[in-house]
């Protein structure tokens, strides 16, 4: 077995597939952020192989990105779509089939860095059973979540425990904001090591086009005034609000209004039946003239519909970080945010966008309401601001520079690890 290659290491997304088209099946930000961190991890020298769950019997086993990045995707359960809730029970054989792709390729891997907590816990038995070093990025904290649903799934018990465990036993938690850090302190354990790296943005896509040619390519007035919203039908996101937000503008009626609400969903499933509550309620309140439900905003589409909005609003209830703010912010957009979570780090109020209460159909309305009445040399200072800021703090090549040098780090022989530290504290 190669146990040489150091810099040969596994990212573990169980329900999150790298490869699959974001918009499908659950697929949003965690699926952008394995599938990028593991393609700029690669471009700096390491060998990087993703493990994801199969869902499609017709999905191909092995995805290769490029020479140094795959994805690799392994049976455990049926091979179709499950519900992220419904997963852990297959999570012991997911275990099972990366011990047995390691013994039938030659491979161990001496770091596993895992998303979400049921990847968590397949790393903690890895960490168990060959002495894997772990690092963890959450993606969601189940002591936020179950806070804001209305029924709290079985589940709940078995993800917080291991949410917990992992934050003690593992060698780095990846916290993508110091709010999201202070989050895990107060809510999770005092105990375990936190490194804050942000998520990224492909800072060459978004911001590609100009507003006026995203414009023409949709077919939107130039004059029209847009807000955008882009993401998963989930309540959890805070669609309604937005919604509920843009029919109270003191705006509508007087200028040329129009609402996106991009993504995708899948009729009679969760996010279906989400979506088909919102046309409901853009319905009684009058606005299906001005709303356009474009459906799922592929990698083809998504960066003009960035660069065309005037505002983009991302309303969540809570995000840990927030990949729309900054995928917008990265295309000179101003954001409208809620002010929770990493979206209080991501934007920055009155230079980058404005933050608003969550829930608070008023609080948005009035912020909506502010940004659209500014003069476009107004908005697109603001833009300008948010471009800039995204290229300082959160490109995928920075974000993989700094996810390397935790991983070297942390695999570094005991004592010579020792001595690094022993010199830093005596620099100190």
């Amino acid at each position: 077995m190669n146990t040489s290659n150091r810099k040969h290491i596994a990212l573990i997304s169980v329900h999150g597939d790298p490869a699959i088209e974001i918009g499908k099946e659950e697929a949003g930000g965690q699926n952008v952020y394995v599938r990028q961190v593991g393609e700029a991890l690669a471009l700096l020298g390491w060998q990087v192989d993703m493990f994801t769950r199969k869902a499609n019997a017709e999905q191909a086993a092995i995805v290769q990105h490029s020479s140094n990045c795959r994805t690799i995707r392994l049976v455990a359960g049926p091979e179709e779509f499950v519900p992220r809730d419904n997963i852990f029970p297959y999570a012991a054989e997911f275990v099972q089939q990366i011990l047995k792709f390691q013994k039938d390729n030659g491979i161990k891997y001496a770091l596993v860095h895992t998303n979400y907590w049921i990847s968590a816990w397949v790393g903690m038995q890895l960490k168990k059973i060959q002495g894997s070093k772990q690092v963890h990025t959450y993606h969601s904290l189940g002591y936020v979540k179950y806070k804001s649903v209305p029924t709290v799934p079985l589940i709940a018990k078995k993800r917080l425990d291991v949410e917990k465990a992992v934050l003690e036993t593992a060698e780095s938690i990846v916290a993508t904001s110091p709010q999201e850090k202070v989050h895990m302190r107060q809510l999770v354990s005092k105990q375990g090591n936190i490194d804050i790296i942000p998520c990224g943005t492909d800072i060459h896509r978004f911001g590609s086009v100009t507003r006026a040619q995203a414009r023409q390519e949709l077919d939107i007035d130039p004059e029209s005034l847009v807000i955008l919203y882009v993401g998963r039908f989930d309540p959890r996101k805070g669609i309604e609000t937005l919604v509920r937000a843009v029919g109270q503008s003191q705006l509508r009626g007087k200028k040329d209004i129009k609402l996106i609400i991009g993504g995708g969903s899948r009729p009679g499933q969760s996010d279906g039946m989400e979506r088909d509550r919102i046309e409901s309620i853009v319905a009684e309140l009058g606005m299906t003239d001005i709303t356009v439900f474009p459906g799922r905003l592929g990698d083809e589409t998504l960066h003009n519909y960035y660069a065309a909005a005037d505002v983009c609003v991302v309303p969540s209830h809570y995000e840990p970080f927030g990949l729309v703010a900054i995928e917008a912010m990265a295309s000179a957009t101003p954001v409208i945010a809620s002010d929770v979570g990493g979206l209080q780090f991501t934007v920055v109020p009155e230079e980058t966008g404005l933050l608003a209460p969550a829930k608070d159909d008023a609080a948005f309305s009035q912020a909506i309401d502010r940004i659209l009445s500014l003069s476009p040399e107004e908005r697109e200072k603001m833009g300008v601001a948010a471009r800039r800021r995204v290229e300082k703090l959160f490109s995928w090549e920075g974000v993989a520079v700094q996810l390397g040098d935790l991983y070297t780090d942390l695999m570094q022989p005991k004592k010579q690890l020792a001595t690094v530290k022993q010199k830093e504290a005596v620099s100190a």
